[in-house]
């Protein structure tokens, strides 16, 4: 029944991520243009993003800025604290809106004589009594859905910047779609300081990975690091290294630190 195969799909959708419509007729035993129609259902109910040739699933990175601090938090303290060692001593970084980077920025180096520029509160208040380096805060006014400045003034002084590194906050990410956001005038930020970049640095959770959300930011070539989990899937990480992306996996949180989080908060 029409019914329960989109029901088998989403469930297939929600376990790999990606989906392809070639694989799925051929799993189901029907006509590609059949799935391709469960397929077109399915995301009219903004249940999955249609790409080329199959599906992806919805990022799950959706909740209000209060539930995204509180989730996953040494998981996300593993990331920042990998993503932040990538950071070397001198360079201008840009930290964007996020609770991983939020961790990074509590991890950053000691004495490395680094400028520091954000638009998110809460990451210049970590920073701001730090005498080893210089802190830059871009002013505008703060979205509560994304915890940034991300306005037009924002965006002016955004690129009047020239950062070294980029250490970006992403919703969505796959080797094929590229990387996405939730918001409009956030995608437009991101897609800026990327252009103003020399280079740029994800840390995702495996919930992102291959996930898609409504406005697109850019295609993953211009991504020069990805920090993933231990045990992200080796196919999907594959699909960055293809692209000449340096992957860094960060060590798993010990059961003992999963037990007993200590909240990302200001």
């Amino acid at each position: 029944m029409p019914a329960e195969r989109q029901k088998e799909i989403l469930e297939r959708i929600r376990k790999d991520g990606r989906v392809l419509a070639t694989d799925l007729a051929r799993e189901f035993s029907t006509s590609e243009d059949t799935i391709r129609r469960a397929l077109r259902d399915l995301a009219a109910q903004g249940l999955c993003a249609r790409v080329y040739g199959g599906a992806l699933a919805i990022s799950p990175a959706s909740g209000t800025l209060l539930q995204r601090r509180r989730e996953a938090v040494d998981r996300k303290l593993a990331l920042g604290q990998k993503l932040a060692a990538i950071i070397q001593p001198g360079q201008f970084v840009f930290i964007d809106a996020g609770s991983t980077n939020l961790a990074a920025a509590r991890s950053l180096p000691q004495s490395f004589g680094l400028t520091v520029a954000t638009h998110d509160p809460t990451i210049a208040s970590v920073l701001a009594e730090r005498t080893d380096l210089t802190l830059v805060t871009i002013g505008g006014q703060v979205n509560p859905l994304i915890g940034a400045a991300v306005d037009g003034r924002a965006l002016r002084q955004v690129l009047e910047l020239r950062p070294d590194l980029l250490l970006l906050g992403i919703c969505a990410i796959d080797a094929d779609d590229g990387l996405a956001a939730f918001q409009s005038e956030d995608a437009q930020m991101k897609s800026a300081l990327i252009e103003r970049s020399g280079s740029a640095a994800i840390a995702v959770l495996n919930e992102k990975l291959s996930t898609s959300a409504p406005f697109q930011v850019a295609t993953v070539d211009l991504i020069s690091d990805l920090v993933v989990e231990e045990d992200a899937p080796e196919q999907v990480m594959l699909g960055f290294e293809s692209r000449g992306i340096r992957v860094h996996r960060a060590k798993s949180p010990s059961p003992k630190s999963i037990g007993n989080p200590t909240p990302i908060m200001a």
